[in-house]
């Protein structure tokens, strides 16, 4: 090979080795949500004492780099047939036609359409902005979360409200509230 030839090609090198270097930093990393670790909570009054549950099966996948909001992405699901409020007769009426739907709508899923840094001065604050589907109905939805580093795994945890009637979820009541607050707790892990 000819000196001019190696000239011609030690640059080119350098330039592809500089951008799969470049690329590797600066595309988020992929992680999968686990059960295990994991927890979806949610609390309702129910004749004014505040009744609580919990949703199991969280699956999908989330992007996440703290350095690139532009690459940042969830979409998590929990299955709707295992919500569990420590009382066997309200699951099942929770997983009927008339509230869950769980034979027509099995999952809860979350989607981010953007992710925010906060104006919180400690690191780790974030901002989702996307969307909630159950029932079959889509809302939008924001609210903080942080993400929290373990090891080279994350913790995302963060807490938000919804009306149940946006939803479909059951009728108006007089003993049961429309306002439910949920809160999760999610572990992902490096893929």
């Amino acid at each position: 090979m000819k000196l001019g030839s190696l000239k011609k090609i030690a640059p080119v090198k350098f330039v592809l080795s500089l951008l799969l270097l470049l690329s590797t930093t600066a595309f988020a990393q992929k992680y999968i949500p686990s059960d295990d670790g994991s927890k979806v909570h949610f609390v309702i009054r129910n004749f004014g004492i505040k009744t609580g549950g919990d949703l199991e099966g969280v699956k999908g996948e989330i992007f996440f780099s703290p350095s690139d909001m532009n690459e940042n992405r969830f979409n998590v699901a929990v299955n709707a047939g295992t919500v569990d409020t420590d009382n066997e007769t309200r699951d099942k009426n929770l997983r009927s036609e008339e509230y869950f739907d769980v034979m027509r709508f099995p999952e809860i899923n979350i989607t981010s359409t953007r992710i925010d840094k906060t104006n919180k001065t400690d690191s780790g604050y974030y901002y989702f902005t996307g969307t909630l589907t159950m029932h079959g109905i889509t809302k939008a939805i924001e609210f903080p979360f942080k993400a929290e580093k373990k090891n080279e795994d994350y913790l995302f945890t963060g807490e938000f409200q919804i009306n149940r009637l946006d939803f479909g979820i059951g009728d108006k009541s007089a003993v049961l509230s429309n306002t439910v607050n949920v809160s999760l707790s999610v572990s992902a892990k490096k893929t």
